[in-house]
């Protein structure tokens, strides 16, 4: 392989554009599916609405508070500063904004699809949220290195950065304040004070708990790392551009797309099998961290001869991190470990014992992610120095595809639950959609310890 921009094009965009085939695929194969009897569409229809609407206003807000610093970008600093935090602050809107829409209307399909079984229901649930997977790393990159192989700016890349910056600020911290409020408010009106059981339609609560948990763990989250993934591809190349030039300084692209094709192969491994729900969506995973592996040693090699096995090294490092949080995250959350099954005893004893629990469990929680990340750290800076640092970021972030998609799995299942409940589906529905809730709820809990 020659080192020329040409090739090194191809590797970056190729991914890109089958990513894109892929997701439309997707979304079209999505529509076909049958959303359900009439109750659970209305129910569906109606948690679109508030979903849309909170978007709406949400984005009206921040779009005068973008107009104002874009103005203010380009005359304090330079007009390509501002265009870039334009650019990052609408391809982080557009995620959110078409990822959300997808996933509530998936709601209703996956519980309908519970009707013909587990394995139904797991694949459109996951497909769904592979939309909003997918959308945060292919407009993540694209606008990172279409707008840096077009302007050659540094200061634009920085802007662009500080635009997705500024939706995820709105989305992450909007969207958890609205889906604890929504939830905890329809609990008090519904469980504390009228005594009826959750998910009930006869508490207007439940349609706002059940677009929170949209606004806040789809829109939010996909807003969120889209913020991490074009700061680090930033980040990576302002680095790089110290010491590295030509080909060499676009290696994080070179990563970024490399990621991509991994996780849309990665994706193809989702299938119900012996192991239950969380094996079929580490299956995933594990093969997408697999074939990131495989991918980095070729570029490594190609791109750093002198350097390959430290600069694989470092990159390495950034994908096994991201296992061990996975892993360190899915043993504090999943009901079938030590510490959830502890908070569930000490409940027995009353409130009091519950919440010194599981705040005791959460203060050990972060004990073992914060020496994972500092050895990682530590490694990767041995191998490369700073520039190393840089490129296990990346690395980590190259698979954010495949996180965000196994966390929009959890809303989508969470209101597929809800729908079930709200519709009076049959006993056998809702086995089905409560095994997917509680699986749903680990995988949003594995992604916050990712972001």
């Amino acid at each position: 392989l020659k080192l020329n921009t040409s090739n090194m094009l191809y590797i970056i965009f190729t991914p890109i554009v089958l990513a894109i085939i892929y997701t439309v695929y997707l979304v079209f194969w999505l529509k076909r599916q049958p959303a359900g009897n009439k109750t659970m569409v209305a129910i569906s229809r109606a948690i679109q609405e508030g979903s849309s609407a909170y978007l709406s206003r949400q984005y009206r807000t921040v779009g005068i508070v973008a107009v104002i610093l874009f103005i203010a970008i380009a005359l304090v600093l330079n007009l390509m500063s501002a265009i870039g935090f334009i650019i990052g602050a609408g391809a982080s809107a557009l995620a959110g904004y078409i990822g959300m829409s997808v996933a509530v209307r998936a709601n209703a399909k996956t519980a309908a699809a519970a009707e013909k079984g587990l394995g139904n229901a797991l694949v459109l649930a996951f497909r769904a949220g592979s939309v909003t997977g997918f959308l945060v790393v292919i407009l993540g990159l694209l606008s990172v290195a279409a707008f840096y192989l077009l302007t050659g700016s540094v200061a634009g890349l920085i802007g662009l950065s500080f635009g997705a910056s500024l939706i995820s600020i709105f989305a992450r911290l909007g969207g958890g304040i609205f889906t604890k409020a929504a939830d905890v408010g329809a609990d008090l009106v519904g469980k504390l004070e009228l005594g009826i059981p959750e998910d009930d339609p006869r508490n207007p609560g439940t349609i706002a708990d059940n677009v929170g948990d949209n606004v806040g763990d789809c829109a939010g989250m996909a807003a969120d790392l889209f913020e991490t993934y074009a700061v680090t591809l930033t980040a990576a190349i302002l680095l790089g551009s110290f010491t590295l030039s030509g080909t060499q300084l676009l290696f994080p692209l070179i990563l970024g797309g490399l990621a991509i094709l991994a996780s849309t192969i990665g994706n193809f491994f989702v299938r119900l099998g012996r192991g239950g729900i969380m094996t079929a969506l580490y299956k995933g995973l594990i093969a997408s961290l697999a074939f990131s592996a495989v991918f980095f040693y070729w570029a490594s090699s190609v791109y750093f001869p002198e350097q390959t096995w430290n600069v694989f090294g470092a990159t390495l490092i950034g994908l096994v991190v991201t296992a061990l949080m996975v892993i360190v995250t899915d043993y504090y959350t999943a009901k079938r470990f030590r510490p959830v099954r502890d908070i569930a005893q000490a409940s027995e004893s009353g409130h009091g014992t519950n919440i010194i629990m599981g705040l005791s469990v959460g203060m050990e929680a972060t004990f073992v992610p914060a020496l994972i990340i500092s050895a990682g750290i530590l490694g990767a800076y041995a191998l490369m120095g700073i520039y190393g640092i840089a490129l296990a970021a990346t690395a980590m972030l190259s698979v954010a595809g495949i996180i965000v998609s196994i966390d929009s799995f959890g809303p989508i299942t969470d209101n597929a639950g809800g729908i079930a409940e709200m519709s009076k589906a049959p006993e056998e529905v809702r086995k089905v959609t409560d095994a997917l809730d509680a699986v749903g709820n680990t995988t949003k809990a594995v992604t916050k310890g990712y972001a």
